[in-house]
């Protein structure tokens, strides 16, 4: 297995995800769809949580060059976010249930291994 660094972009996306599925399923989320796609963008994850629906962004990083992966939720991403999970919501005809966007940051070391891996439950909010 390559190190985080010598992963392409793609590569080190779908390794995070995989593992952000992996966490995320320890801590008792139900997967529903990877990659899920629409006018707004993509949605990493999507996943339910008891009974919230959970929208996932996973950011994957194997240094800190151009910042750390919790930088790389802009405001931008987190306005594309939103969208997409109210264009998921409105695809899916989940009217009236409970949601949220969390946010997954990796950190790969050498050898592709994890070096840190956090989730951010309800990090990104409609309301600021």
């Amino acid at each position: 297995m390559p190190d985080g660094e010598h992963l392409s972009p793609a590569e080190r996306g779908r390794r995070g995800e995989a593992i952000a599925a992996q966490a995320l399923e320890a801590h008792g989320y139900r997967i529903i769809e990877h990659n899920w796609r629409c006018e707004s963008g993509e949605i990493d994850i999507v996943a339910c949580d008891g009974e919230t629906w959970v929208f996932v962004e996973v950011k994957t990083r194997s240094s800190e060059a151009y910042g750390s992966p919790e930088e790389a939720v802009t405001q931008s991403k987190q306005t594309r976010l939103l969208n997409a999970a109210t264009a998921y919501l409105a695809a899916h005809e989940l009217d009236d249930v409970a949601w949220r966007v969390d946010v997954v940051a990796i950190m790969l070391g050498e050898g592709g291994k994890v070096r840190r891996l956090a989730i951010y439950q309800d990090a990104v909010r409609a309301d600021g």
